[in-house]
């Protein structure tokens, strides 16, 4: 297994939480897969200090995915 650390493991949290958002943001029916964001939000957890970082991370993923802030 890999040993991600430095700009590598900020890279993973952020594309995570992206990941995060991108699926959040699909409509509820049997393409959105949310078994994988319930997976993805348990990964960020262990990967991430505390609830602040993960907040951090989600919000600029949800910046990102509007173009800016609204």
């Amino acid at each position: 297994m890999a040993h991600i650390v430095d700009r590598d493991l900020n890279l993973v949290k952020k594309a995570l939480c992206l990941s995060i958002a991108v699926i959040e943001q699909q409509p509820e029916g049997p393409f959105r897969p949310d078994s994988d964001v319930a997976d993805m939000k348990d990964l960020a957890d262990r990967l991430m200090k505390n609830n602040g970082e993960m907040a951090h991370h989600l919000h600029s993923a949800k910046l990102i995915l509007r173009g800016g802030p609204l």
